[in-house]
C-alpha cells in the first residue's frame, strides 16, 4: 500500500486507514467477532492506521483495538484516538487534569504506555483559540502519555486555527465527494505547515456506497436514523449534512463514472485520495469484506481529470447550496 507521512510526527502510514466508530456504537450492532474480523482483514490488506475514540461505545472500540494490538504486537500500527466527548461540551472541561484522566483511560483501554496520537474530539470552537489547552497537550507529550496530538474539527475555520499551532500534528476533517470546502484553504494550509490531514466520513455515512435508495431504513441505534437533523450531535457527521434525497440524486449522477473495475465506494474513496494534501482516509467497515474492498483502493489508478471535473459539477449543482456555507 502507498505510504504517506505525517511530517510533524515523522511517521508513515498506509493511505487507506480504518475508522473504528462502527466497532464501538451508533451504526447498528457489530459483534465482537465481526469487529475482530474487520481489524484482521484491514491489517492483512495493508492498513496501518486505525482511528478510534474514547466515546465510541464508551470505550468498546478502544478495548477491541487493544485486544488486537496485544495479539499482533509486531503489526506496525499507528492508533489514533480522540478525547473530550464524554463530558459536557464546555471550554472549561478542557484542562490538564482532565486530559490526564482521559488519556490514562485510553491507555488502559488500548493496553499501551504511550498513545500514538490523541485528537481533541470536535471540541467547542473556543477551545481552538485557548493557549492553555495546547500547553496542556504539550505537557502530555513531555510526560510521555502521548507521542503526538491533533484535532478533529467540524469547520474549516477551526481547522485553520489549529493548523497555526506549532504542536498540532494532524487535523481530522470531513472530506468527500459531497463535502468540498476543505479543498479551498484547509488542505493547502496544512500542506504548507506540515500538518497531516485525516479525511473522515469519506463515504458520507454510506451514501457514496451507492447501496441506498428512498426505501432504505436504518436501525434505531444507528445515527443515520436518529441524527438526521442533528438531534444527538452535529448534523454534518450524518450524511455529511446533506439531505438524504439530495444525496441520492447526487450519487445517481456520479454512478455512471464508476466503470466496471471498481465499486461506487472505491470510486468515492479514490476521489479523496486524489486530493493534494490528504495523508490518510479512514473509511469504516462493519465486516471483513468491506474492509478489504476499502483497502484495495490504494492500488487503483487515480481518477481522470474528466471524472474529477464531473464530480465537481455534481457538487456545484446539487450539494454546494446546502452545505458549503455551513462548515
Amino acid at each position: 500500500m502507498e505510504q504517506r507521512t505525517f511530517p510533524r510526527m515523522d511517521r508513515q502510514v498506509g493511505v487507506v486507514g480504518l475508522g473504528a466508530w462502527q466497532l464501538g456504537a451508533d451504526w447498528g450492532t457489530v459483534t465482537e467477532d465481526d469487529a475482530m474480523a474487520v481489524l484482521a482483514a484491514a491489517v492483512d490488506a495493508g492498513v496501518t492506521f486505525l482511528d478510534t475514540a474514547d466515546v465510541y461505545g464508551d470505550g468498546r472500540s478502544e478495548q477491541l483495538i487493544g485486544r488486537f494490538l496485544a495479539a499482533h504486537p509486531d503489526a506496525g500500527l499507528t492508533v489514533a484516538t480522540k478525547m473530550g466527548r464524554r463530558v459536557a461540551q464546555t471550554p472549561e472541561a478542557y484542562t490538564l487534569d482532565n486530559f490526564r484522566r482521559w488519556t490514562d483511560r485510553s491507555r488502559t483501554n488500548l493496553g499501551v504506555d504511550t498513545l500514538d496520537l490523541v485528537q481533541l474530539h470536535c471540541p467547542p470552537t473556543a477551545v481552538f483559540g485557548t493557549d492553555e489547552v495546547f500547553d496542556a497537550l504539550d505537557t502530555l507529550v513531555a510526560e510521555k502519555r502521548i507521542a503526538a496530538y491533533g484535532v478533529s474539527v467540524e469547520t474549516c475555520d477551526e481547522a485553520l486555527t489549529a493548523i497555526a499551532r506549532p504542536g498540532v500534528a494532524s487535523v481530522q476533517i470531513i472530506l468527500n465527494a459531497l463535502r468540498h470546502k476543505p479543498l479551498e484553504r484547509v488542505l493547502p494550509a496544512a500542506s504548507a505547515a506540515g500538518v497531516g490531514i485525516i479525511a473522515r466520513v469519506p463515504l458520507a455515512s454510506g451514501l457514496l456506497s451507492g447501496r441506498y435508495d428512498e426505501h432504505t431504513t436504518f436501525a434505531t441505534d444507528d445515527h443515520r436514523n436518529y441524527n438526521r437533523h442533528g438531534e444527538a450531535f452535529d448534523v454534518g457527521e450524518t450524511f455529511s449534512g446533506v439531505d438524504f434525497t439530495t444525496g441520492l440524486a447526487a450519487v445517481r449522477r456520479i454512478a455512471p463514472l464508476v466503470g466496471a473495475d471498481r465499486t461506487m465506494a472505491q470510486f468515492a474513496l479514490r476521489w479523496v485520495l486524489d486530493q493534494p494534501g490528504v495523508t490518510v482516509v479512514i473509511p469504516g467497515a462493519r465486516d471483513a469484506t468491506q474492509a478489504r474492498g476499502n483497502a484495495a483502493v490504494a492500488g487503483q489508478a487515480p481518477l481522470s481529470p474528466e471524472e474529477l471535473a464531473e464530480v465537481t459539477a455534481v457538487y456545484d449543482d446539487l450539494i454546494r447550496p446546502q452545505v458549503h456555507h455551513r462548515w
